[in-house]
């Protein structure tokens, strides 16, 4: 068996029926590279052959009620593969607004926690001819990156590319008995645990204060203003979706000398001050973001989550697309360097102090007690640069031509956007409420003028750097 750490156990106990934390992905495809056959059964028993080379896919949760620390990842001998994997077709007319909602009513769905905590579904109908697969994935089970990383096993860089090789290994069995006694003894571990990461907190919390007296800080929480995606959510889901060239991206980032993330941050801060704006919702100060930073490689605590996060400044409130570029970059420096002087390994270490007993009915009373609603505002939103391959990729032979990314969204801060690079493209995902952002279309669109913004501001940036003759 495979324990759950603290911050993949987070996700389940921090997890009500409005508060769904699962990640989806809509990955669209060009059928007409695939070798062979291409319909609904054909796919399913491609992706069958190709799960037997990946044990995740074929790992459940298993707890005991005796047990003290968090549930386990076992084996599922009774996986069957029609459980996980269904083909719908989108409504006529098939364009991205059916597809979109579709997405939205699989993403509104809780997953069965009984079974492997993974779904897909293939998609019919578009009307351009291409095909959709929707992949939805536990927060308990990945993160940003390591889900982007699963689903690429399902994938290869050529269509004719052989099924990778079967593995039998996994996750093991489990009976209760062994459950609560390794769980036992984990806990009895947790005041040595506590004892070694405390002067560290109050470290941290020191130089916090001593950073915010000097101005290089990141943005403190419950700082936030309030905007129409900050109160309390509801179960329902909707999505949007936006693509953009990278290499206009990196025209901005040369010209600016600034990082594409840099770019990416000023472009969603340049979208929503256009959608607020223009709803005459802007706040004078500017919105926080939550950004998830991945530890990949630089953590050594166990968890299929290896995150740590920062706040950051988007600096909204600043009309002119090339300053507010310049403050963004120079306020994401500055959280940066906050967040590592923080550690790595802050918020796996804090997590592992989670529990279902205290946690999982404290989340129900927040939610109905709608507190989100009361409190000042934690961030206004979750912003996630994930980075992707540079090169093509075939899902099961059919070469993917987009994937959007669409992560949780949490009481208090109704919207994620989510960004990932792929063959010479940004996909950026929207998820919200609908019942807070029934408009998020309106926000979608704002997307490609906010690039626009600043490809303008970049040439000028370029020509005042050019020498004048005469």
């Amino acid at each position: 068996m495979q324990r759950l750490s603290g911050l993949d156990a987070g996700f389940l106990y921090l997890e009500t029926p409005s508060q769904l934390l699962h990640i989806c992905g809509l990955i669209v495809l060009d059928p007409t590279t695939v070798p062979g056959r291409h319909d609904y059964p054909s796919l399913r028993n491609e992706l069958g052959a190709r799960l037997a080379a990946v044990p995740q896919f074929r790992m459940k949760l298993a707890d005991s009620k005796f047990n003290l620390d968090h549930p386990v990842w076992v084996d599922d001998h009774d996986f069957d593969l029609d459980r996980h994997v269904h083909h719908v077709g989108v409504p006529a007319p098939g364009s991205r607004l059916e597809l979109a909602d579709l997405c939205g009513h699989i993403a509104s769905q809780p997953l069965d926690r009984s079974r492997p905590l993974w779904e897909m579904w293939f998609v019919d109908g578009l009307d351009d001819g291409r095909v959709a697969v929707v992949v939805k994935m536990h927060h308990a089970g990945v993160d940003g990156v390591s889900g982007a990383a699963l689903v690429s096993q399902l994938c290869s860089l050529d269509p004719a590319d052989p099924r990778p090789e079967p593995v039998k290994r996994g996750a093991g069995d489990a009976n209760d008995l062994a459950i609560a006694l390794a769980g036992a003894l984990n806990v009895a571990r947790r005041p040595l645990h506590l004892l070694r990461i405390l002067p560290a907190a109050v470290t941290s919390v020191t130089s916090w204060i001593a950073r915010a007296r000097r101005g290089d800080a990141m943005p403190a929480p419950f700082t936030a203003p309030r905007t129409p995606f900050n109160s309390t959510i509801t179960g329902r889901r909707n999505v949007g979706f936006a693509e953009l060239d990278l290499d206009d991206v990196k025209l901005v980032k040369n010209i600016f000398g600034v990082t594409v993330n840099d770019v990416v941050m000023a472009v969603c801060a340049g979208a929503l001050r256009r959608y607020l704006e223009r709803r005459g919702e802007l706040p004078d100060s500017p919105l926080i973001g939550m950004i998830p930073v991945s530890v990949h490689g630089r953590s050594d605590r166990p968890g299929r989550n290896q995150v740590s996060a920062m706040f950051a400044d988007l600096h909204t409130h600043i009309a002119d697309p090339a300053e507010r570029l310049r403050a963004l970059a120079e306020a994401n420096a500055v959280a940066k360097d906050h967040n590592a002087d923080l550690g790595v390994n802050l918020l796996q270490d804090w997590s592992q102090f989670l529990g279902a007993a205290v946690f999982a009915p404290a989340m129900r009373a927040y939610a109905g007690l709608r507190l989100a609603d009361r409190h000042p505002v934690i961030h206004n939103l979750v912003v996630s640069n994930v980075p992707g391959p540079p090169v093509p990729l075939y899902f099961m032979g059919a070469r993917m031509t987009a994937m959007y990314p669409f992560g949780p969204i949490f009481h208090g801060a109704a919207l994620n956007v989510t960004v990932l690079s792929l063959d010479g493209r940004l996909d950026i995902g929207l998820i919200s409420c609908p019942d807070l952002v029934p408009d998020l279309w309106e926000l979608v669109d704002d997307f490609s003028p906010a690039l626009d913004d600043l490809i303008l501001a970049a040439g000028a940036e370029g020509d005042e750097a050019v020498p004048q003759e005469g």
